[in-house]
C-alpha cells in the first residue's frame, strides 16, 4: 500500500509541513502528506502534487532532486521545458523528450542515454527518422526501421545487427525482398521469403534452414516441388508429397487426371 511508504524527502529526512513554502495549499486541499507532496521523493505524490498545482513546476526547473525535474517536466509549458533539454539527469530528459513537439525532437538525437532515444526515434516525425539510421544502440535503430518510410528502408539492409534487418524484411519494397532473402541471417531471410512470389521460391528448395524450405515447400510452383519430397526434414518432405497428392501430380511433376 502506497500510504505503507513513509513521509521522506530526498535526502531522506522527515517532512514537516509547518516548515514548507506551500503550508498554506494545505487547507485548501491542494496538498496532502502522503498523497500529494512536491517535499516527498516518491514520485506518485510529486506528479499529483503538481496535478493539482501546475503553475508551480516552473519554480522546480533547477531543484536538486531529479524526480521533482523530471515530473515538473510533464507540466511545463514548451518553452520552458526547453531548459531541461540538457538536463544531466536521463529520467529527466526522458520525460521531456515525451513532451517536445516532434520537430524540436531532433535536438535529442544524439542524447547520450539509449531510453532517451528510443523515446526520439518513438515520437519523431517519420521524414526526419534518416537522423537516427546510424544510432549505436541497435534498439534504437530497430524503432527507426519501424517507423522508417518504406522507401528509405534500403538504408538499413545491412545494418550489423540482424534484428534491424528484420524489421527492414516485414516493410521494404518488394523490388528489395530478393537480396533480403539471401541474408546471413535465417530469421531475417525466412521473414523476406514469406513476402516473396511464389515464383520466386524456387532457388530456396534447398536453404539450410528446414523452416524456409518448409515456407518454400508450402508455396512453390508445383512443377518444382520434387526436389523436396526427400527432404531430411520429415514435415518439410510430408507437406510436398501431400501438395504433390492433392494435385495430382507425380514426383516428376506431371499431372494425372480423372
Amino acid at each position: 500500500m502506497e500510504n505503507d511508504i513513509p513521509a521522506l524527502d530526498w535526502q531522506g529526512n522527515a517532512i514537516g509541513c509547518a516548515i514548507c513554502a506551500h503550508q498554506d495549499r494545505l487547507s485548501l486541499g491542494a496538498c496532502k502528506p502522503l498523497s500529494a507532496c512536491v517535499n516527498d521523493r516518491y514520485a506518485k505524490r510529486i506528479d499529483r502534487f503538481f496535478g493539482t498545482n501546475p503553475g508551480l513546476a516552473v519554480d522546480y526547473i533547477s531543484h536538486p532532486y531529479f524526480e521533482v525535474r523530471a515530473v515538473a517536466a510533464k507540466y511545463l509549458d514548451l518553452f520552458r521545458l526547453n531548459r531541461l533539454i540538457h538536463d544531466p539527469d536521463e529520467t529527466v530528459r526522458a520525460s521531456v523528450a515525451l513532451r517536445l513537439p516532434p520537430k524540436v525532437l531532433i535536438k535529442l538525437i544524439h542524447d547520450p542515454d539509449r531510453e532517451v532515444r528510443v523515446r526520439v526515434a518513438l515520437r519523431m516525425n517519420q521524414e526526419d527518422l534518416s537522423t537516427m539510421l546510424h544510432d549505436p544502440d541497435y534498439y534504437v535503430r530497430v524503432v527507426v526501421a519501424r517507423r522508417l518510410p518504406a522507401h528509405l528502408l534500403f538504408n538499413l539492409t545491412r545494418d550489423p545487427d540482424s534484428s534491424v534487418r528484420r524489421e527492414v524484411a516485414l516493410r521494404i519494397d518488394d523490388q528489395w525482398l530478393a537480396m533480403m532473402a539471401n541474408d546471413s541471417d535465417d530469421e531475417v531471410r525466412l521473414t523476406a521469403i514469406k513476402r516473396l512470389p511464389a515464383g520466386l521460391l524456387t532457388p530456396f528448395r534447398f536453404d539450410h534452414d528446414w523452416r524456409v524450405r518448409l515456407e518454400v515447400a508450402e508455396r512453390i510452383p508445383i512443377e518444382h516441388l520434387s526436389a523436396l519430397l526427400k527432404d531430411e526434414d520429415e514435415i518439410v518432405a510430408t507437406t510436398a508429397r501431400e501438395r504433390l497428392e492433392t494435385s495430382g501430380t507425380d514426383s516428376k511433376g506431371h499431372h494425372h487426371g480423372n
